[in-house]
């Protein structure tokens, strides 16, 4: 069976990080081979407690799970603080399978889940190895250090900003974009191309579902689907997800 390396943080409440992806990999047939960077404590209202992994564990965890050979693709959500952004990034050195990254930064409740050396690490070592970023239009404005886009030209320029500072292509996820009677995605590509996904914008929250997305996206990669169709049927899993808590 084609596998997927899932490396991020738990989730006690089961609605994001490893959980989600694990739940996401599986709908899609594919094995979830897991690392775990840190340990939460977490609810739909807070982040309680977060206790993180020694970087040289995170790395033991990356080579174990590739030693095997199985994996076709990886995706990484959270890391937390800089010195484990720099084992993962080092783990994934001689690594050259397909890599989404989630650029987790902060919970949906607010709690902060990347240090600022983490950011720094993350797009000094990660961000040129992506082959796709997935941030939401929050997340692309902290990395690029700018105020958050507010119109769909804006969402694209930032997605280019991104491109330039290594990714191969990014995601820009629309969900945030309160201009837009639709929800939105934009994939904009070093290439230069630039691709949208529209779906009708749905009134629920479900926390998880940038997780649900990258990891449908690493599923597609993994199937040797081409980028836009594995984007494209992430972008139709999510608005599901959303859909069923509509």
């Amino acid at each position: 069976m084609t596998a997927v390396l899932a490396i991020g943080g738990t989730d006690s409440s089961g609605g994001a990080g490893l959980a989600r992806d694990v739940a996401t990999l599986t709908r899609f047939g594919v094995e979830a081979l897991c690392a775990v960077t840190a340990v939460t404590a977490q609810t739909d209202r807070e982040v309680s407690a977060v206790e993180l992994l020694p970087p040289g564990l995170v790395r033991a965890q990356i080579s174990a799970a590739l030693a095997g050979g199985r994996a076709a693709a990886v995706k990484v959500g959270m890391l937390g603080r800089g010195e484990i952004v720099e084992a993962v990034a080092g783990a994934l050195r001689r690594c050259d399978l397909p890599l989404v990254l989630d650029p987790v930064l902060a919970a949906t409740s607010g709690g902060a889940l990347l240090d600022a050396a983490g950011r720094v690490a993350l797009a000094a070592l990660l961000l040129p190895r992506a082959t796709l970023l997935t941030p939401n239009i929050p997340e692309a404005a902290a990395l690029l250090g700018a105020a958050p886009a507010s119109s769909d030209e804006e969402i694209i320029g930032q997605g280019r900003a991104l491109c330039a500072l290594g990714a191969a292509a990014v995601l820009m996820k629309g969900g945030h974009a309160r201009h837009a009677p639709q929800a939105v995605d934009w994939l904009v590509t070093r290439a230069g191309s630039v691709r949208s996904f529209a779906a009708p914008r749905i009134a629920a929250e479900r926390r998880g579902t940038g997780c649900a997305l990258a990891a449908a996206v690493a599923a597609g990669l993994a199937a040797r689907l081409p980028l836009e169709a594995a984007c494209e049927r992430a972008k139709a899993y999510v608005t599901e997800l959303l859909q069923q808590r509509g």
